[in-house]
């Protein structure tokens, strides 16, 4: 079990945060920096862009992926199987994954500092969620706790946790 709460039947409070955390990283974005000009701006522009396609990339594909699993909620739907094809073979919560890789390219694009610490503000609250929404999905599936095991959590990167 975990302590993190549920924040509704089917985790719909955790949604209602996700969709403030997001808004507040898009919006500081727009309305601070840039912190940094020059050639630093222009590599951070390029860096940023390819880390928010990269990112919408991996979050599209989690959306396709899971097909009528899909849920905007964090409890697995009734009846729903685990997917662990196609972007969930590289991550177990790619939707997640996508959205802080395209969060941070957003706030090195803008080249706005408060708009990066929003993004690992973003990144640490998809931790706690997905942790939240593992104790769901190894009540649902048997076959969760050998899935976790051998597939990365968020980000598809080489690295030692898997979490």
């Amino acid at each position: 079990m975990t302590r993190l709460p549920s924040l509704g039947p089917r985790g719909e409070g955790w949604v209602l945060l996700q969709g403030v955390l997001l808004v507040v990283v898009v919006a500081a974005g727009w309305s601070l920096g840039p912190d940094w000009s020059g050639p630093l701006r222009l590599a951070g522009v390029v860096v940023g862009i390819v880390l928010i396609i990269g990112g919408s990339v991996l979050a599209l594909r989690g959306v396709v992926d899971l097909g009528g699993a899909l849920t905007p909620l964090p409890r697995p739907r009734n009846g729903a199987e685990l997917v662990e094809t196609g972007a969930y073979a590289v991550v177990r919560h790619p939707i997640y994954g996508g959205l802080i890789l395209a969060a941070f390219g957003w706030a090195i694009v803008q080249a706005s500092v408060l708009t990066v610490a929003l993004a690992v503000v973003l990144a640490a609250f998809f931790r706690v969620k997905s942790a939240r929404e593992v104790v769901w999905l190894q009540q649902r599936f048997p076959a969760y706790a050998g899935y976790r095991a051998r597939t990365r959590r968020l980000i598809p990167w080489p690295g030692r946790s898997r979490g």
